[in-house]
């Protein structure tokens, strides 16, 4: 705690960093520490090993005691990062528990945070429906909402109403599907990927696109891990954007009957025509072959559960419709970054087989 009150006096920024350990709250971290003017907290049910700008608290955040209990003696922090997630089987029941960890954080710290400026949210573009099937594109933030139940937007309501008469504003950033390499989590479209690739090509197989037939051609949009950490903190820390929602995207779009013939030459690999398959089922009884494949290329030895996300595959190769956003507000107010997403996903590939997560 030392470090963290000294920091205070010198009106340094403070981040708390919510569901640390997962895809976005990962790499935000790492964005944070580089940038090398924040301190930082992590948040996560599993905690995590401290550095020297991080520390990181296990907390249950559906307990609203042991929430603060555990957030008690965060007085300094000066932004929340909300990006914690709580899965569940149905749309409906995922509302309860994701908005009451958002509540349990902001009901803990706003009281004894003096310092608070900004809290921001991670949403994605189930506000706009598009779980549902064809929905609206590009999607603008400014687009009409649809029938509940929504934990998304649930949440940017609470926030709404909470920050009324405060002096800390919010902002609700909205990616596509976030690529990055944090394992053991329920939405992992490159380790995805690159699991079924390298097992496919284990088994001397072609790589066949295992989605829906008509998901193959359709337009579609990737949000960086990386970018999304960059537009995260510009975000927060620019007055322009205050108590507003962004679309934060790569800045092109794809389709998979162009990316996937490349992603298969990457893994050297034949491309062979789409299949449908689904992942949970065809994927499911492969946990001892990649146990042998673990010791055959000297593999860092995750669990299978641990590499792969099947269910989350399956979603993402079921969108037989355009999928996209229009990322231009964020632009209009001064974030340029944008990322190739083709070379993307083989730099992502490439730090899996460095992680020695992947076979080389």
């Amino acid at each position: 705690m030392n470090q963290f009150k000294s920091k205070e006096m010198n009106n340094s920024k403070t981040a708390l960093v919510v569901g640390a350990n997962g895809v976005i709250g990962s790499k935000l971290i790492s964005h944070l520490e580089n940038l090398g003017d924040w301190d930082i907290i992590g948040l996560s049910r599993r905690g995590g090993l401290d550095t020297g700008k991080t520390r990181y608290i296990s907390v249950n955040l559906l307990d609203p005691e042991d929430s603060k209990k555990q957030l008690s003696p965060l007085t300094m922090v000066t932004h929340i990062f909300y990006a914690a997630y709580q899965d569940k089987p149905t749309w409906a029941e995922l509302v309860a528990p994701n908005l009451a960890m958002l509540v349990n954080v902001v009901n803990a710290i706003e009281g004894i945070a003096k310092d608070l400026q900004h809290i921001s949210l991670m949403q994605g573009y189930k506000v706009y429906g598009a779980h549902y099937g064809p929905f609206k594109t590009p999607a603008k933030e400014s687009d009409g909402g649809h029938m509940p139940p929504e934990f998304n937007v649930d949440q940017q309501q609470f926030l709404e109403a909470q920050q009324k008469g405060k002096k800390w504003n919010w902002s609700a950033l909205r990616p596509s599907v976030v690529a990055g390499t944090a394992l053991g989590n329920p939405m992992n479209l490159v380790s995805v990927i690159a699991v079924y690739a390298s097992i496919s090509k284990e088994l001397g197989l072609p790589l066949r696109f295992p989605g829906k037939l008509g998901a193959y051609d359709k337009l579609l949009d990737i949000t960086d891990a990386g970018l999304l950490a960059k537009a995260t903190v510009w975000a927060a820390t620019s007055p322009a954007c205050a108590n507003q929602a962004f679309n934060i995207t790569n800045g092109d779009l794809v389709r998979w009957n162009d990316l996937w013939p490349k992603i298969a030459a990457y893994f050297k690999m034949d491309a062979a025509p789409p299949l449908q398959m689904p992942l949970q089922t065809v994927m499911a009884d492969k946990s001892a072959l990649w146990t042998q494949m673990q010791e055959k290329h000297n593999l860092a030895k995750h669990s299978y559960e641990e590499v792969s996300s099947w269910a989350f595959g399956d979603f993402v190769f079921s969108w037989d419709y355009d999928f996209f956003s229009d990322g231009t507000k964020a632009r209009r107010l001064g974030f340029h970054e944008y990322v190739d997403t083709e070379k993307m996903f083989f730099d992502l590939f490439d730090e899996l087989k460095r992680k020695k997560v992947i076979p080389n």
